[in-house]
């Protein structure tokens, strides 16, 4: 007897559809076969890979970081949007397009050298701790998720993250976590500048030219940075509503859409219209029946939630 390739997974019509999406696409005697180039699988991230509440993890590591900047610059302390990440108002930073954000993004990921910011990437990790469940934010993976991302690269597939989260960012752990090599992942992203220093080669960060790679964004990230229409992707929320559409609407090839349905508040969070933070579901749930995405009900469907944690 074959052993379960998605254990983590109890029976359910998005278990039975991966499943037979896969055989279908991977027999060359089938009509539907896709050859290996065209093998291309997008995931969204927060939210469909690990959790994004209370604040996504990447905002979590930026109030981190300003907090270590405040404690060495105290008039920084004087921005009330300063004020507002400090105190863990989420919601004020959204307000008035998303400037209180762009502010603590450019104090905590801009004019600093690619080199220092992986490098501060890379201490928050091995510290930090989520509010919640006490684990270092990179152990919080769902395990299905995981099972799938395996899965796929059996089948054949290459896996690429396309998030909303920031490229350099998501790149420091990608592989690590995920096994998914720093090119293919497709995130937001900023004009970094060359120059040599003491003959040493420097890149430096910047917010010039911003690409937020959300929402309608993201067909047009998998466009110039992919180069491949997608056969398979997955998302949470309505900021993967576009993508989940370019995928699957008119495809040449046979696609297959999910949607991480977060239902369970007793292991993780449950939520779609309302949410604490980011991850907005109502306009890609309301059309998934009429396009045949598969809906994960996380507390019906899997039977184990997170990785267990690394050794």
């Amino acid at each position: 007897m074959t052993a379960d390739p998605l254990p983590s997974w109890n029976e359910c019509g998005a278990k039975r559809g991966i499943l037979s999406f896969l055989a279908r696409v991977t027999d060359d005697a089938s009509p539907d076969f896709v050859p290996l180039p065209e093998r291309v699988a997008v995931f969204d991230n927060d939210g469909t890979l690990w959790p994004e509440n209370p604040i996504p993890f990447q905002a979590a590591f930026g109030f981190d970081e300003l907090r270590r900047r405040v404690n060495g610059e105290p008039a920084l302390g004087d921005s009330p949007m300063v004020q507002a990440a400090l105190a863990g108002d989420f919601g004020a930073l959204l307000e008035d397009g998303y400037s209180g954000l762009r502010e603590v993004i450019e104090l905590t990921h801009a004019e600093v050298t690619a080199d220092a910011f992986r490098d501060t990437v890379e201490a928050w990790l091995a510290t930090a701790r989520h509010p919640r469940f006490g684990r270092r934010y990179d152990d919080l993976t769902y395990q299905p998720m995981q099972e799938l991302l395996r899965l796929l690269e059996q089948a054949g597939f290459k896996n690429f993250i396309v998030s909303g989260g920031g490229t350099d960012f998501m790149r420091v752990w990608v592989e690590r976590v995920y096994g998914i090599p720093h090119e293919r992942v497709v995130g937001s992203s900023a004009r970094a500048s060359f120059d040599l220093r003491d003959g040493v080669p420097v890149l430096t960060k910047s917010l010039e030219h911003l690409f937020v790679n959300d929402k309608h964004a993201k067909p047009v990230g998998i466009h110039q940075f992919i180069g491949r229409r997608p056969v398979i992707c997955c998302g949470n929320s309505d900021g993967d509503h576009a993508m989940l559409q370019y995928t699957t609407i008119g495809n040449p090839r046979p696609s297959f859409g999910l949607i991480v349905h977060h239902t369970d508040g007793e292991r993780e969070y449950a939520y779609d219209a309302v949410t604490e933070s980011t991850g907005k579901l109502v306009a890609a749930l309301a059309e998934a029946p009429a396009r045949g995405w598969h809906v994960v009900d996380m507390k019906r469907d899997w039977n184990t939630m997170f990785s267990p944690p690394e050794p």
